[in-house]
């Protein structure tokens, strides 16, 4: 077997592992309009994807006054939680995960949601047991900040240039770039690949089976 050339693999979750993008630009552009906001376009609205959920609304929201946010907040986790039911993994996630998990590839989520919104995902029969660790939005620093990834990598005493990050914006690309870390994109997710190239990531994938294929190639 070829020798890995990366021991900790860290993921983004929406967009990336789970098909969550049109859901969330839907609750994001709802609860602008609850509150009395100019919803965001699409692409407005699937930029932020990634960030935290506050400062992702307040992103896609500038004209909420600040005192709104808590309730913007709401009806945004009111929105999803309604249809969070309606959407699954992305076909292909499980058996690249199983065949990562095969070659003792360490995996992580680094991820915007909050940490009760992963655990529930996470509870799920399919998923136990896959994930070796993960860090949310609202326990450490949203992204593109890099504590997310380094308290990752101190917490499985993984180096920088041992560690891949793969995510569909331009949040977690940066992220691992402001971690040294290497990254690769996909673009089936929130954020346009032409966006990818100043943040070099090693690859972009445009479907999970050619990500699957490269990370059995080249991690």
């Amino acid at each position: 077997m070829r020798p890995r050339q990366f021991d900790l693999i860290a993921f983004d979750w929406d967009g990336t592992l789970f098909d969550s993008t049109a859901l969330i630009v839907r609750c994001i552009q709802a609860a602008v309009n609850d509150v009395g906001g100019t919803p965001p376009t699409d692409a407005a609205a699937s930029y932020v994807i990634g960030l935290g959920l506050m400062q992702a609304l307040a992103h896609a929201a500038p004209d909420v006054p600040v005192d709104r946010y808590p309730v913007l907040g709401e009806r945004y986790r009111h929105h999803y939680l309604a249809h969070q039911n309606d959407i699954s993994l992305f076909a292909g996630v499980l058996p690249m995960l199983s065949a990562l998990k095969a070659r003792d590839h360490r995996l992580v989520v680094a991820t915007g949601k909050s940490r009760r919104g992963l655990d529930e995902t996470l509870q799920t029969v399919e998923l136990q047991g896959v994930f070796d660790g993960s860090r949310t939005a609202d326990e450490t620093a949203g992204k593109p900040h890099p504590l997310m990834l380094e308290e990752l990598m101190d917490e499985f005493s993984v180096s920088p240039e041992r560690t891949l990050m793969i995510g569909d914006t331009t949040h977690d690309l940066q992220m691992a770039l402001n971690a040294g870390c290497a990254s690769v994109g996909v673009s089936y997710g929130a954020h346009e690949p032409s966006t990818f190239a100043p943040l070099a990531p090693r690859f972009v994938a445009h479907t999970v089976f050619e990500l699957h294929r490269w990370l059995v190639q080249h991690a």
